[in-house]
């Protein structure tokens, strides 16, 4: 049977969500201060700060793709280290905690070069913030590789958000729903297509490239 044709025993549920922001009452005015508080706040903060910076922003493409890279930059005009954390890939990391290591370690390294503090030109903190996703289900499934594609292409961004970021990062599923679905005899049992998406999320793409860049694979497998 041709995987165009395969048809999965177990459908694939989409499921969206929405996030509650919760303001922690902690600030930084410096970058020392800064590095304090990324030590000491809870990993949901360093998640909201890095990862769910996609969600807010699901079509730019920014040049500094979280939030303390941004801060650093536009407020403690502190460009070099900007572009340090602006390349950091939260994606990269298996668990929060290896990226607030990650962090540490970099503006660690930057201040003792320094020999001073940058702090905020315009009288603007750094307010940390955490987040709690709330799950909305959709009603909308997928049985074969047609139907998957899809609702993909039309779902809303949301769903892209939970299955992709929050699947790996906060529930452990470190390939992705999209890609344990592909791959399980349950689902499609497609493992080359589920290996090709798992990789999709740690392109640094913003969530719209991440749709059109899974549809285009789907795309690929379905004309072959």
């Amino acid at each position: 049977m041709k995987d165009r044709d395969k048809r999965a025993s177990s459908p694939f549920r989409f499921v969206s969500c929405m996030e509650l922001r919760e303001v922690l009452g902690k600030e930084a005015m410096d970058e020392q201060r800064l590095l304090e508080l990324i030590e000491e706040v809870p990993g949901d903060s360093i998640y909201y700060h890095t990862h769910s910076y996609y969600l807010r922003h699901p079509y730019a493409q920014r040049l500094f793709p979280n939030d303390f890279a941004t801060w650093v930059t536009l407020f403690a005009q502190d460009r070099k280290l900007g572009e340090r954390l602006g390349v950091l890939d939260p994606f990269e990391f298996e668990d929060i905690e290896q990226l607030r290591g990650e962090i540490v370690s970099i503006i660690g390294d930057h201040l003792s070069q320094l020999g001073f503090v940058p702090r905020s030109a315009a009288n603007e903190p750094f307010e940390f913030v955490r987040s709690h996703i709330i799950e909305s289900d959709l009603d909308l499934e997928a049985r074969t590789l047609r139907d998957f594609r899809n609702a993909l292409a039309q779902v809303e961004v949301g769903a892209i958000y939970n299955h992709v970021c929050e699947a790996r990062m906060r529930k452990g599923r470190l390939t992705g729903d999209f890609a344990c679905w592909l791959a399980a005899d349950e689902g499609l049992d497609m493992p080359d297509l589920a290996a090709q998406v798992a990789k999709v999320g740690r392109l640094g793409l913003n969530l719209e490239g991440i749709r059109e860049h899974i549809v285009r694979l789907c795309d690929r497998t379905l004309a072959s």
